[in-house]
């Protein structure tokens, strides 16, 4: 049976890291697919910006094709900052009413160290006011309330992370 790990937080927090590390690590095992978000919204969904309601559209429809992938056994990692609640929430909600698990994995570093790992320069642009709306920075991201599982991926390494997720999908997480 499929499912979906959505991995939320921060820009530069580590999520796709881990998504692919994780895809790695369960290849072979399962059929594993990854819907990273910047390849999802610029090959998918070009026309969406990052409005409030835009930024919500993008994570329903990301999830609606991590839905009809794990409908079909697919383990689907969602690499997705995802940044308010709601939206997150109405993706388990569709996921559980077909029967599916879906599993949040609250990303979470320091807004420092996610300004220091930043290779798109997003942090350095939005302190100089080149650009706004960057979530966590002037743009707000909603934390996870009750995740399945919490990674500080500035305390833990990545082989760490990928044996916490490997255990919440077997269903052995502590």
């Amino acid at each position: 049976m499929g499912a979906t790990i959505w991995l939320t937080g921060l820009p530069s927090s580590g999520k796709s890291t881990l998504a692919a590390a994780l895809a790695a690590r369960l290849a072979g095992t399962h059929p594993v697919e990854v819907l990273d978000g910047d390849v999802v919204r610029r090959q998918l969904f070009p026309e969406l910006g990052f409005s409030k309601d835009d930024r919500a559209e993008n994570v329903r429809r990301t999830g609606l094709v991590a839905r009809l992938l794990a409908g079909h056994g697919a383990i689907v990692i969602t690499p997705v900052i995802a940044p308010y609640r709601a939206a997150r929430e109405a993706v388990r909600k569709d996921h559980e009413a077909h029967g599916l698990r879906y599993l949040e994995v609250f990303v979470d570093a320091a807004p420092e160290v996610c300004a220091t790992r930043d290779v798109k320069g997003l942090y350095a642009r939005a302190k100089k006011g080149e650009i706004t709306g960057l979530t966590g920075f002037d743009d707000p991201y909603e934390t996870p309330i009750q995740p399945e599982l919490h990674l500080r991926t500035d305390e833990l390494s990545v082989e760490t992370c990928v044996e916490r997720m490997v255990a919440l999908l077997d269903g052995t997480a502590r």
